[in-house]
C-alpha cells in the first residue's frame, strides 16, 4: 500500500511525494522541472529529472512536521502515532510555515 501527496511551492505544483513499502520517493513534475523559473523545494533536493529515493522520510519533509505542543495536538486530533511521520506530514502539511505545502491525495 502506498500513500501519495502533492508538493506545492508558492501554491504551484512542483512534485509528488510517495510512501511505499520500500521507503519514500520524491519526484519533480516534468512540467515544473522544465520551467525556466523552476526552483528546488530545498537545497537538499536540487532540481533533478530522476526521482529521489530514501528508506527514511527525507529530512526536509520531516522538518515540516510540527513539534512540541502543536505536535501533541495533531496526534490527539487526528489519532496519529508520533512514529507515523508521513501520516503527520499529510495531516499537518497543508499549513506549513514557509513556501512549501503538502496536500495528501484522497
Amino acid at each position: 500500500m502506498s500513500r501519495n501527496a502533492t508538493v506545492l511551492l508558492y501554491d504551484k505544483l512542483v512534485g509528488r511525494l510517495t510512501e511505499t513499502d520500500e521507503g519514500y520517493e520524491f519526484r519533480y513534475e516534468a512540467d515544473y522541472f522544465n520551467r525556466p523559473d523552476a526552483q528546488p523545494v530545498s537545497l537538499t533536493l536540487p532540481l533533478m529529472a530522476s526521482p529521489y529515493r530514501s528508506t527514511v522520510l527525507f529530512p526536509f519533509f520531516d522538518g515540516l512536521i510540527p513539534e512540541g505542543w502543536l505536535l501533541d495536538i495533531a496526534e490527539q486530533n487526528w489519532k496519529l502515532r508520533s512514529t507515523d511521520r508521513y501520516g503527520l506530514l499529510l495531516a499537518c502539511g497543508r499549513d506549513c510555515i514557509g513556501a512549501v505545502s503538502i496536500l495528501p491525495d484522497r
